[in-house]
């Protein structure tokens, strides 16, 4: 057995004969990696403890930059240094990541002077990843600005109390006293009138000072109005925020700071960007775990006044979304019996065939359940979704270049979806030569107490795909 063979990397010959038919290379059957649904597809070993949590916010908790909004939909910077590393991605490159949610892959590259790309639908996601990855401050007129800021709401504090509440959404004056909530509003009011692109600073350093100063229980994913907590001063928690903020911005070395980053508000399924334009794609897309990824920032969105109505988060964030929970779905809007898209029955006639099983299970055990939630749709929807995403990836990719996902698989109502492994296949479909399956942790036990729940062990692993 080869050395490459006994660690668990495996290289196929994907080379086709001109029979059309596929010429594989037998593999080992070691008890380290095994072969898939086919020859081009490898299971590789579980991650070390050390990768385990790459797929999990945890790193990023304490991490400059990545920890000023505690997002739990986030995942490790660790994972994106790592992949950047094994595959010798350096400055003069350029990576992408479709999902780019708070912005992790980019702050990342822009740390290393990588050029980078990423597309967040989610606006108020999309706001917070702008200021993360934008760097190039007057860093006098920035300090200048916090300790004047500062000085001007302490001194006039007392107007606060003429504010009226009474337009402000339910769920944010829950989640303080009338007094703490009336200092934060009046804090909004004194940062919307500085200038960009300080103003748009300070908005999200007070946006994510909010779960702090909070005397409700804002822990993810679910805010908590009737557990107390102990509420904290909002301008200090505000102030906290800023200079730690800017404090990690000083840490940054000049010569990153003005690294070419860009953002884009749209849609992974259907992007612009030209065809062959990176060399890597590093994300974490939308589980199919019904997170209701518009519904979590509820708090940020009302508090803003972006939004303030369940109304208003479906027209403005929910409909621009893969569809991965089933609060975006109006079952009116579907057919389940037919739901797996043409594409996927055209290029995985049996993927398509076990996803519309699938659904068809579902439809028959949601009329058993409490709630009767549309995981039917929801499942076909998904994959529908997705594979416009990896059909889009796949176009803007360079030749031999790779995509790297990191994915958690789904039970709903009991019926196990290995998410990781269909996307792995639907991916041989709209193009790319192989893909390894690797995984990085068990996941779903916190919820084992939960009658309601399924008893399915699900992970979290990285798919890696190869043009």
């Amino acid at each position: 057995m080869t050395q490459n063979a006994q660690q668990g990397i495996i290289w196929l010959n994907m080379q086709r004969p001109p029979s059309g038919k596929r010429k594989t290379k037998s593999v080992p059957a070691t008890r380290r990696a095994r072969v898939a649904r086919d020859s081009r597809a490898i299971y590789l070993p579980p991650a070390s403890q050390a990768q385990s949590q790459y797929g999990t916010f945890a790193d990023s908790k304490q991490a400059p930059i990545h920890r000023w909004f505690q997002y739990p939909a986030g995942f490790s910077y660790r994972a994106v240094e790592h992949v950047l590393a094994e595959c010798g991605i350096v400055p003069g490159m350029v990576v992408y990541d479709p999902f780019a949610g708070t912005g992790t892959t980019l702050v990342v590259c822009k740390s290393k002077g990588i050029e980078s790309f990423g597309v967040e639908a989610h606006p108020f996601v999309f706001e917070v990843a702008s200021i993360k990855t934008f760097w190039d401050y007057d860093f006098a007129r920035l300090d200048s600005l916090a300790a004047r800021l500062g000085l001007e709401i302490q001194a006039r504090l007392g107007e606060a109390e003429s504010i009226d509440l009474a337009q402000t959404p339910e769920l944010v004056r829950k989640c303080f006293s009338e007094s703490n909530l009336r200092k934060l509003l009046f804090i909004r009011a004194r940062v919307q009138e500085l200038n960009e692109p300080y103003r748009a600073f300070f908005t999200v350093a007070l946006t994510c000072a909010l779960r702090q100063a909070s005397g409700a229980a804002t822990g993810w994913p679910y805010i908590a109005p009737k557990k107390r907590i102990q509420e904290k001063d909002g301008l200090q928690v505000f102030s906290r925020q800023v200079y730690q903020m800017i404090g990690d911005l000083k840490t940054i070395p000049a010569q990153f700071r003005q690294t070419s980053c860009h953002l884009v508000l749209g849609d992974a399924r259907r992007t612009e960007f030209e065809d062959g334009k990176f060399d890597l794609s590093f994300t974490s897309p939308p589980y199919l775990n019904n997170y209701d990824y518009a519904d979590r920032t509820r708090l940020e969105t009302y508090f803003n006044g972006f939004a303030s109505t369940w109304g208003d988060i479906t027209e403005k964030v929910r409909s621009h979304l893969i569809i991965s929970a089933t609060t975006q779905i109006n079952r009116g809007d579907y057919k389940p019996s037919n739901i797996i898209s043409p594409t996927i029955r055209d290029i995985v006639p049996d993927i398509a065939n076990e996803l519309q099983s699938n659904v068809n299970r579902l439809s028959h055990l949601r009329l058993t359940h409490g709630g009767k939630k549309s995981y039917d749709i929801m499942v076909g929807q998904y994959f529908n979704d997705m594979t416009m995403a990896l059909a889009d990836n796949y176009r803007v990719l360079k030749p031999g270049a790779k995509s790297v996902w990191i994915l958690g698989d789904s039970a709903p109502y009991g019926v196990y979806i290995p998410t990781e492994e269909i996307l792995g296949q639907i991916a041989l479909g709209v193009g790319f030569r192989n893909y390894t399956i690797q995984q990085l942790r068990e996941r779903g036990d916190k919820w084992k107490g939960n009658t309601q729940r399924h008893h399915v062990a699900l992970k979290e692993s990285i798919l890696t795909l190869t043009m």
